[in-house]
C-alpha cells in the first residue's frame, strides 16, 4: 500500500500493532514521552520519525486509561503531521472520548463530546473512523467525515460460535436507549427480544428495573455500547436469572471497568461478559476470568485499506472482513 503511514498513541499500541500486521505494513515511526515540569502536571512531547509529506496518515488512539493524557496526545500528533505536510490524517478512535457527554441533560451541563470534536478537527484531523458512538448524533458534532463502524457483525459471529443454544436465545436489551441495537441482533439472528426499563437515583447508581420480555427457560444474552462501573449489567443479569433464564451472557463493545467492576463481574450471574479490544482488556481478563475479548483489529485494517483507497466502507456495517 504506497503513500500511507499508521502510528500509534500511547494508549492501545497492541491494536495497533495487530492492525498494521493486517494491512501488510509497518508501524510508523513516533517517539512519545511525558515529562514533569516540576509541578503537578505532565506535558507530552511528540516527534514523529519519519516523513510523512504527501502521505496518508493514520493515527491510531484510543480513548482511554488516562483519557485527557491521551486525548492530549493524539491532539499533538494529529498536529505535528498537519504541519509536516501530510496530505490527509485520519484519527482512528475506537473507544471515542467523553462519549457520553452528548447533550445537556441538565442546567449548566457540558457537552463534551462537542467540545472533543472541535478539538480535533483544529488540531488538523480531516477524518475520524471510531467505532459504536455511545450515541449516533455524535457523527454531527463534526465537520469533517466521520466513520462509525460497528461491532455488530463480530458480536453476531461470536454468538453462533460459541453459544450453541443461540437460535433459541433471546437478546436483551440492559435500558430502553438500546432498544435498536437489540432489535437489529435480534433480527439478524432470528430470535426474539426484550428490554429492561431502569431508573437511576444518580450517575453510576440504579434505583430499579423492570424486565418486559418473556426469558424463562432460555439463554438470555445482554448487549450495550459500553460498561463502566458494571452496576447496570450485573442488576440486569441478576433480573434475568430472576425471571428463569438458563444462562445469561453479557456482550460490550467498550469494556472500561473502572472501579469495582471486575469484582461485580466475578460474583454475577453471568456465564461470560465478553467486551471487544477498543480498549485494552489484557489486566481485566487476569483479574476476572468471566471476561472474554473479541478481536477488532481486522474490521479498522479493513476500513483503514478502504478509506486509502476511496472504496466505500458500507460493507464492513453488515460483515466481518477475513
Amino acid at each position: 500500500m504506497p503513500n500511507i503511514k499508521v502510528f500509534s498513541g500511547s494508549s492501545h499500541p497492541d491494536l495497533a500493532k495487530k492492525t498494521v500486521e493486517r494491512l501488510g505494513i509497518d508501524l510508523g515511526k513516533a517517539v512519545l514521552k511525558k515529562f514533569s515540569n516540576q509541578e503537578t502536571w505532565f506535558a507530552s512531547l511528540v516527534e514523529i520519525g519519519e516523513s510523512v509529506r504527501g502521505e496518508d496518515v493514520y493515527i491510531i488512539q484510543s480513548g482511554c486509561g488516562e483519557v485527557n493524557d491521551n486525548l492530549m496526545e493524539l491532539l499533538i500528533m494529529i498536529n505535528a503531521c498537519k504541519i509536516a505536510s501530510a496530505q490527509r490524517v485520519t484519527a482512528v478512535i475506537p473507544c471515542f472520548p467523553y462519549a457520553r457527554q452528548d447533550k445537556k441533560d441538565k442546567s449548566r451541563a457540558p457537552i463534551s463530546a462537542k467540545l472533543v470534536a472541535n478539538m480535533l478537527s483544529v488540531a488538523g484531523a480531516d477524518h475520524i473512523i471510531t467505532m459504536d458512538l455511545h450515541a449516533s448524533q455524535i457523527q454531527g458534532f463534526f465537520d469533517i467525515p466521520v466513520d462509525n463502524l460497528f461491532a455488530e457483525p463480530a458480536v453476531l459471529k461470536w454468538i453462533r460460535e460459541n453459544i450453541p443454544e443461540w437460535r433459541s436465545c433471546i437478546i436483551v436489551s440492559p435500558d430502553a436507549g438500546g432498544a435498536k441495537r437489540v432489535t437489529s441482533i435480534a433480527d439478524r439472528l432470528n430470535v426474539d427480544f426484550a428490554l429492561i426499563h431502569k431508573e437511576r437515583k444518580k450517575a453510576n447508581e440504579v434505583a430499579s428495573m423492570v424486565l418486559v420480555g418473556e426469558v424463562r427457560d432460555r439463554v438470555a444474552i445482554l448487549v450495550d455500547d459500553m460498561a463502566d462501573t458494571c452496576g447496570t449489567i450485573c442488576h440486569a443479569a441478576q433480573k434475568l436469572s430472576e425471571a428463569g433464564a438458563s444462562k445469561v451472557y453479557a456482550i460490550l463493545t467498550h469494556g472500561i471497568f473502572s472501579g469495582p467492576a471486575c469484582e461485580r463481574i466475578s460474583k454475577a450471574a453471568l456465564e461470560a461478559l465478553v467486551v471487544t479490544n477498543t480498549i485494552p482488556q489484557e489486566k481485566n481478563m487476569r483479574d476476572c476470568s468471566k471476561i472474554q475479548c473479541i478481536d477488532v483489529s481486522m474490521i479498522l485494517a479493513e476500513a483503514i485499506r478502504r478509506t486509502h483507497n476511496g472504496e466505500s466502507v458500507s460493507y464492513l456495517f453488515s460483515n466481518v472482513p477475513m
